[in-house]
Order: structure tokens, then C-alpha cells, then sequence
């Protein structure tokens, strides 16, 4: 059985240089827990490195980690669905919101719960996801700050996560001035602004965030310490705070190109054979034991930098050993870097065992 694994280590290597990055910067943050997708015992470990807010968009994982810690406060990072508002009350102490109309509900189910509820306003500054547009924020603001049971405890922005738009210093400093026009306006004083998640922390190392953008949103630079405007790994954080071991489950010299009529696979590709292919040419292969139900292949960088990954059915995947240097065996582990995406994967699936390094 395939396996991912968490590195403990190195896990709080990452958070105790993020966390000393936000201190010395005077910002509040808190970790994005969306990747481990509940898994209950890589929630502890998280809560166990000391943070005491986390992020996430399901409402299950915010139920679980407030079973394990009641005094966390947890956010939920997407605006409420309808159906969803009496549970986002009860355990969500914080939500994204961008709807007056959800916002009103929000109030009404606070009230009932005897809870005061806090929202951060989205803005939409040009990634097109969540977000109030700019021109009528005032007019928003207006509608829902004198709600019962509702603190209005910031404004924020999501940004790169849709369409790819990077949080520059002129977009936080645009996301700085809508502060100062609420402010302003409405003679109040907002809290917090939310500007930054993992995409950011290159604007942080250069000193270019404008001192307003004062809580920032982590997960990807947690556990895969990427700068994501170079995708470099940043200095002096680890990219391998995840693992995927696979077993070897047949290993054969086969040819390199399929033999027969051609169709569609089982991921509606088709193996097209050029002309000047040689068909007498074969490899080495091995096959592992996972597959697409589990993982997209190009997610995925063996540490052998000599293995090749051919390609993946629903259960299994096939790699050429051929120029590699280990003696593989059947029954051998071969180990993945993993991206985010491919630990997101990985973590959501029942069948990949979760475990620690």
C-alpha cells in the first residue's frame, strides 16, 4: 500500500521561521489546514506547534479541530453557502463573506446561538474570485456594520489562486487605502487586513509589504517552503515536509510502444506512434501501487532522478528504472517529491496511508 508521510522536523523547522518572519514584522497569521483534508492526526500535529488560529474551507475540519482544541479560532475561508450558516456559527469563529444577503443570515443564526460571529469582508482586486468589487464597498460596509451579533474584524483579498494574479506591492497597497477609506467614512477602526497568503512571503523577505497588510493566510509555504513567484524553495526552509512511497509490484523489460489497435485509455488519452518509431526499442518497467483514483503523475518528482514516470491508470502507475543505478526489486519503495497539488490529492484520498517521518 502506498503511503504519504509528514516530517515532523522539518514541519516545525518551517513554522518556526515563518513564525519568527511575522513576529519580528509585527503580523498576525494563521495556518491553512485545507491540504491535510481532516486527517485528524496531522490536525494535532499542526495544533501542537503552538498556533492558535487555523483556516480551512470545510466545515467538517473546522468541527474536528475544534474538538481538539476549543480555544482555537477557526476561520472559514470561503464565503457561507445558504444551508451551511447554523454550522458556520457553531464552529466557525471566523468566515470570508462577500454576500450582504448571507451576512444578514449570519446575524440572525449568531443571535440565536448567543454568539457575536466576526467577518472579514472580501475585496475583489482582480484575480476574479470571491470579492465585493471595489465601487461598492462603501455601500456593503454600510449595510452590515451595525448588524446584531456580527464585528466586522477585517477587509482582505484573495488573489492568485484563480486566475493567477500575483499580490504585487501596488495590489496591497490599493487593499491598504479601501482600510483607510472605511476608516475614514465610517470614523471606525478595521482591525485587521488580510492580504497575504503563501504568494506573498517573497514581498515580506524584500521588506515591500505596506504596513497595513498586517495578517497573512499560510499553507503552501508551510509545508513546501516555495517561493511562488520563482517557484525556488525559500532559504532556509525545507520543500519536503511531504513524501509518497510506493511499493514495486512488477518489474519487466517491455517494449517501449503498445502493440495493437489503438483507442482511447481509461483517462480518454490516445498513445499515438510516429512514423519513425522504433518499435524494437524497450525499458525497464516497473509498476507501483497507486494510480489516478489517487494522484495526478505530474505532481509528482522521484528523488532517483534517473526514474522516468510513463504514465497512470486508475490504481497504478508505471516508471522506467532503466537508467538507474539502484538495484530495484519487487517489494523496494521508490519516494516522490510532491507539489501541492499532488499532496492535496493524496491526503483526500482513502486509500493512501497517512503516517510521520
Amino acid at each position: 500500500m502506498a503511503f504519504i508521510t509528514l516530517h515532523r522536523e522539518k514541519l516545525r523547522h518551517n513554522f518556526n521561521f515563518l513564525n519568527s518572519l511575522f513576529r519580528e514584522r509585527n503580523i498576525h497569521w494563521g495556518i491553512v489546514s485545507k491540504l491535510l483534508c481532516g486527517n485528524t492526526i496531522y490536525l494535532k500535529e499542526i495544533m501542537e506547534l503552538g498556533i492558535m488560529e487555523i483556516h480551512d474551507s470545510r466545515i467538517s475540519n473546522l468541527k474536528k479541530l475544534k474538538k481538539i482544541n476549543p480555544e482555537v479560532q477557526t476561520v472559514y475561508i470561503k464565503p457561507p453557502s445558504k444551508r451551511n450558516i447554523s454550522k458556520i456559527i457553531a464552529f466557525a469563529d471566523v468566515s470570508f463573506n462577500t454576500e450582504i444577503y448571507t451576512i444578514k443570515m449570519l446575524s440572525e443564526e449568531a443571535k440565536k446561538q448567543n454568539k457575536t460571529h466576526k467577518i472579514v469582508i472580501m475585496i475583489e482586486m482582480g484575480d476574479l474570485r470571491e470579492g465585493v468589487l471595489g465601487e461598492e464597498l462603501i455601500n456593503f460596509y454600510k449595510e452590515v456594520f451595525s448588524l446584531p451579533n456580527i464585528e466586522i474584524s477585517g477587509i482582505g483579498t484573495n488573489l492568485n489562486c484563480l486566475s493567477g494574479v500575483m499580490p504585487t506591492q501596488d495590489k496591497l497597497i490599493q487593499l491598504s487605502l479601501y482600510k483607510q477609506l472605511i476608516e475614514a467614512k465610517f470614523n471606525v477602526e478595521i482591525p485587521f487586513v488580510s492580504g497575504g497568503t503563501s504568494v506573498a512571503i517573497p514581498l515580506l523577505l524584500k521588506n515591500a509589504r505596506p504596513m497595513a497588510v498586517n495578517h497573512f493566510r499560510i499553507g503552501e509555504a508551510l509545508f513546501f517552503g516555495k517561493d511562488l513567484f520563482t517557484g525556488e524553495t525559500i532559504e532556509g526552509m525545507h520543500n519536503d515536509v511531504f513524501k509518497l512511497y510506493a511499493e514495486i509490484i512488477e518489474i519487466t523489460e517491455k517494449p517501449n510502444n503498445p502493440t495493437g489497435e489503438l483507442g482511447e485509455n481509461v483517462a480518454g488519452n490516445t498513445y499515438e506512434i510516429n512514423d519513425d518509431t522504433d518499435l524494437s526499442e524497450t525499458s525497464l518497467r516497473a509498476i507501483l501501487d497507486f494510480g489516478l483514483l489517487d494522484m495526478q503523475p505530474q505532481y509528482l518528482s522521484s528523488t532517483d532522478d534517473s526514474i522516468n514516470i510513463i504514465d497512470s491508470s486508475s490504481d497504478m502507475t508505471v516508471i522506467d528504472i532503466s537508467n538507474s543505478k539502484s538495484n530495484y526489486k519487487v517489494g523496494d519503495l521508490v519516494s516522490f517529491n510532491l507539489q501541492y497539488m499532488g499532496a492535496l490529492y493524496l491526503l483526500n484520498s482513502d486509500y493512501i496511508e497517512k503516517v510521520f517521518e
